[in-house]
């Protein structure tokens, strides 16, 4: 079952960033090329559910099975060099390597890149706003900062660094996981008390 998981995890993990790049390039070609096709289409054919549930099955079958080569050296270094090929395609390789490094750091559990959630007055005094823990550093007169990751609702993948002084922020309650929920559902799940206090 360790393994089992492990290889379902790289599977994953190794599919979704050519995956989404696939996808994304489909949705760009077709938003050009759609209109022109409506002149052409033909009649929709409708088939019963067993493809579908024999096909959810393969993919499953396939993943498991992409997990088990990725793990493998001889494979790795295959997947590598067809990564190099990705990076030398304008575009493609900016969304490739941003969904890699997003899925790289989900896939890792000892690299945390949100240590905790914060909430800062932003964007003005008395509007506050999520912000997750990266880092910490020191300015040249040794006053403590953090360095923090502003998201954007509802896509936590985009948003803006900051560094900020400890004293200037407010400690929460709320993790990560329930902080990513927040921002992504724009407010609709959260708790019904927040930890804001009025100074």
């Amino acid at each position: 079952m360790r393994n089992s998981k492990k290889y379902m995890i790289a599977g994953f993990l190794s599919i979704i960033p050519i995956y989404l790049t696939f996808i994304i390039a489909r949705f760009l070609f077709e938003t050009i090329a759609v209109p022109g096709s409506k002149l052409f289409e033909n009649t929709s054919e409708y088939f019963s559910y067993l493809p579908e549930i024999l096909g959810f099955f393969t993919v499953l079958i396939t993943i498991y099975i992409i997990g088990m080569l990725v793990s493998n050296i001889f494979v790795k270094n295959i997947l590598i060099s067809f990564e190099k090929i990705i990076s030398g395609i304008p575009i493609v390789n900016m969304i490739y390597n941003t969904i890699k490094q997003i899925t790289s750091n989900l896939g890792d559990p000892e690299k945390e890149s949100f240590k905790k959630v914060v909430l800062i007055e932003y964007p003005k005094k008395d509007l506050w706003t999520l912000a997750m823990v990266t880092g910490q550093s020191k300015d040249k007169n040794s006053n403590e900062y953090y360095n923090i990751y502003v998201p954007t609702t509802p896509n936590p993948t985009s948003g803006f660094m900051l560094y900020i002084l400890k004293s200037e922020v407010l400690e929460t309650s709320i993790s990560v996981e329930e902080g990513l929920r927040m921002i992504i559902s724009g407010g609709v799940i959260g708790p019904e008390i927040n930890d804001i206090v009025q100074k």
